[in-house]
């Protein structure tokens, strides 16, 4: 026996081997929906009998395991049921012999055959046959199941008269010698008159009889000849026979024990099966009663539970015959599936230790050449047995190794999707997700990122040797470059939708904040600086609840603007944690609200580079509430959107910033030169610089200041002020006077037009009130603030030199040039009607 069958279970000993096939050409549909029918009529109870019937049905099985049905008779085929199309009566023979042909190839165990035919009607449809069943057609065959049951029955009475046949103690006629067929060889030339011949043959007929008692319902007495088996066999150390009578022994104790079977969702069906009984189901329970409260067969019920083995013996001897079967190298399909049955059972027991020790011994079972697909077969159900037992790594491990052999070199076409499929189901068990909401920080398991980096590497930190991680990174990009990662769906043939997932840690980011205009174009709300300044307060209200929310946090409304059509920006904090340089590329803003062109950037950040800032910029098309939702990248040739509601330990000023309309912009230059100090410190709100001029007491000069629409506004609005400021009062007169007349005649001032105003600067101080302070006088000047482009001035006064002192002792200090502080200050408001403008302080 070559192939194994990796679902076989403890249970599948009752069972009779019934194989399904099809002759000549039959469309796969129509078969497998007839297949589907057959195969529902799993349990047919006795007639006249509280015995079930319990059927096993393949569509394939291989005739070299057919060999070894005297070894054990669930692996023997006894019934065959073929499928047909047959439209014509000329076509009817040929069909009939291949029915025969078919019958052949099991013909050596076979108990009965029935033979469907569909399509073929007439006078050869009208002829009573018990081994053929016609059909009109598919859809027109209600009698099927119930052919199927007449046909269990058949096989029923075979089996009966066999076992009653071999189970007779006929004395003086010789036991046939039962073999696998790798024994035939050995026994030739052997003495058969010999005790030790005789036992042997004793032995496996009654382990023989044991297994069809067990088929034919008889749990009982299959316990009593699997015991009797056990010990013949064992004094005469018939080791693989020992082996197999230990196993029956072990099956028929599983099938009393637990009624509901071991073989997960196809063994629970036969306590739940339509054609079973309540009396049925409860058949090997000890102490079951009847309706009117008696028990149905006690002495059965005590000698059965005398022979039949303990939970923990049944694992004991399942054991002891996995060893005796690892004595024979022809053995090994046995073996292996003596560990998947005793596997199911650790299940049920919840022993998973133990369960996994059977697991470990049937990996390393060496089998033949097994084909490709015989490998993955095999570990798929390792890795669903693993699972089973609670080992989800280990699971996750066998069929990741059941994904690559899906692709391995030797397959001609490999098949793509279902290694893909595979390596998705692999991800629970290694803690992995495709989702950032479910990644956790610090919970990453990369036994599988070089074989599935594309998604993983979005959403984890590499923890990988440098050389793999390079690796890694080079294959992501060569994939990439023949079909770029996208933040698509990907829909596979068998509907399963693979979500895309951004990498959200290549670079990491770790605060996000967004900028404030600079001082030159921030917008300021409107007012009159001749007036007083009108500000909206609203009542101030305490609360002691205070919102911790991260969500609430970063959706905030953002106390400044922006201005639409003006460049803005964000800030973020990123880091490089690859131990090689990271290119990022097509680095940009993802926002909501309102139109928004983001301006993409491109960076380099060096290996493990620490907290980098890096600067995104874009421009608001239109007006109203913007929210800054995340960014998208683009690394290794995979774009991704990463938002800032999946990306955890972010810190950020809000989100939320609102977008007025777009203000006029207004460049000041101005006829005198620019001072190398500042008499007055700029408040933040506006913009100042300093121009100087010395002039003296009583002088007069023209200061003329060039207004320019350097914007997309027109300026429909002009206001200027001046402020004095000093430190010592009433020692100033009216410095600075204009009119605004002609200036204002040009407005509204066009984008690219120039307007031009004068300011007359007069010096007229007064020194008659204390003549005494001119020894504390010092620069005295006059400072302008404007835009950056604005200039300011100063002015100095001196005292003249032949001013007589009044005070004779004060006299050494006439000569001490000391100065008065006074500084003026021209406020001028410019913008449009209606608007909120930017504001410029002269």
């Amino acid at each position: 026996m070559s192939v194994p069958d990796y679902m076989q279970c403890a249970e599948d000993h009752q069972t009779l081997l019934v194989v399904v096939q099809p002759i000549g050409i039959v469309p796969e549909e129509s078969f497998f929906r007839i297949y589907k029918r057959i195969s529902a009529v799993s349990q047919v109870n006795v007639r006249d009998s509280q015995r079930v019937l319990y059927i096993r049905y393949r569509h394939h099985y291989p005739p070299e395991n057919n060999e070894w049905g005297d070894f054990q008779t669930h692996r023997k085929v006894v019934g065959l049921i073929t499928i047909t199309d047959c439209s014509s009566a000329k076509d009817w023979p040929q069909t009939f012999e291949k029915f025969h042909l078919q019958k052949e190839m099991y013909g050596s165990t076979l108990y009965d055959s029935r033979l469907f035919v569909f399509g073929l009607q007439g006078e050869i449809a009208e002829q009573p046959r018990t081994d053929v069943a016609f059909y009109p057609s598919y859809d027109e065959c209600e009698t099927v199941e119930k052919r199927i049951e007449d046909f269990i029955e058949s096989l029923f009475i075979v089996l009966e008269s066999k076992r009653l046949d071999r189970a007779t103690d006929k004395s003086g006629d010789k036991i046939p010698l039962l073999c696998v067929p790798f024994e035939k060889k050995d026994f030739v030339g052997l003495d058969t008159d010999s005790r030790h011949y005789k036992k042997r043959c004793q032995g496996r007929m009654r382990k023989h009889v044991g297994d069809l008692c067990l088929q034919a319902g008889m749990l009982q007495d299959s316990l009593v000849h699997y015991h009797m088996a056990v010990e013949l066999l064992r004094s005469v150390n018939d080791f693989l026979w020992l082996g197999a009578a230990l196993e029956g022994l072990c099956s028929a104790s599983v099938i009393y024990h637990y009624p509901g079977g071991t073989g997960g969702k196809v063994g629970s069906r036969r306590a739940q099966g339509g054609s079973l009984s309540a009396e049925a189901g409860n058949r090997h329970r000890p102490g079951a009663l009847t309706s009117n409260g008696i028990n149905a067969d006690t002495s059965a019920e005590i000698g059965r539970a005398k022979n039949c083995l303990s939970p923990e013996d049944i694992i004991d001897k399942y054991k002891e015959a996995i060893s005796y079967y690892g004595k024979y190298k022809n053995a090994g399909v046995i073996e292996l599936e003596a560990c998947v049955k005793a596997v199911r059972v650790l299940a049920i027991q919840k022993r998973s230790m133990e369960a996994s020790e059977f697991l470990q011994n049937a990996v390393y079972i060496n089998l033949r050449q097994l084909s490709e697909e015989e490998k993955i077969q095999r570990y798929s159900i390792l890795s669903e047995l693993y699972e089973r037992i609670g080992f989800h790594r280990k699971s996750a491990f066998f069929k990741r190794i059941a994904a690559m052999q899906c692709a391995a070199p030797s397959i001609p076409e490999p098949g793509w999707r279902a290694c893909y499929k595979l390596l998705l189901e692999t991800l629970p068990g290694y803690s992995l997700s495709l989702d950032p909401k479910d990644f956790s920080k610090g919970k990453c398991f990369w036994g599988i990122a070089e074989s599935f980096s594309p998604p993983l590497l979005k959403t984890s930190k590499i923890e990988l040797a440098v050389v793999l991680e390079k690796d890694v990174t080079q294959s992501l990009e060569s994939y990439t470059a023949k079909c770029p990662g996208t933040m698509e769906f990907i829909t596979l043939p068998d509907g399963l939708k693979l979500p895309p997932v951004p990498f959200t840690k290549l670079p990491i980011v770790r605060s996000v904040k967004l900028l404030n205009l600079p001082t030159s174009l921030r917008p300021h709300k409107m007012k009159s600086l001749l007036g007083q300044n009108v500000s909206t307060k609203s009542p101030f209200i305490y609360s002691p609840i205070i919102a911790h929310s991260r969500g609430e946090e970063r959706n905030k409304k953002i106390d400044f603007q922006w201005v639409q059509g003006d460049v803005c920006e964000v800030q973020l904090m990123v880091y490089n944690p690859m131990p090689f340089e990271l290119r990022v590329e097509n680095m940009g803003l993802l926002t909501t609200g309102v139109e928004f062109e983001s301006l993409p950037a491109a960076l380099s950040l060096p290996a493990e580079s620490g907290l980098y800032p890096v600067t995104l910029v874009g421009v608001p098309q239109t007006t109203g509430q913007i929210t800054v939702n995340g960014y998208h990248t683009s690394v290794f040739g995979v774009f991704s959107d990463c938002l800032l509601d999946n990306l955890p330990g972010v810190k950020t000023n809000g989100s939320t910033v609102e977008v007025i309309p777009a203000l006029p912009r207004l460049q000041i230059s101005t006829s005198l030169p620019r001072s190398a100090h500042t008499l007055q410190p700029s408040t933040g709100d506006e913009i100042s610089t300093n121009v100087s001029v010395q002039l003296y007491n009583g002088e007069t000069q023209q200061l003329i200041i060039k207004l320019e629409n350097i914007g997309t506004e027109p300026l429909e609005k002009l206001e200027v002020t001046a402020k004095t400021v000093n430190t010592k009062e009433k020692l100033y007169g009216d410095f600075l006077s204009w009119k605004l007349e002609d200036t204002l005649s040009q407005f509204p001032l066009k984008p690219g037009k120039i307007a031009t105003f004068t300011v007359n600067i007069k010096v007229k101080l007064d020194f008659s009130c204390q003549e005494n302070l001119l020894q504390d006088l010092s620069d005295d000047g006059i400072s302008v603030t404007g835009l950056p482009l604005s200039s300011p001035f100063r002015q100095v006064v001196k005292p003249r030199v032949e001013t007589k002192p009044i005070n004779p002792q004060e006299s050494s200090k006439v000569g001490d040039f000391s100065h008065v502080k006074v500084s003026d200050i021209i406020g001028l408001w410019y913008g449009t009607v209606g608007s909120l403008p930017h504001v410029a302080f002269l």
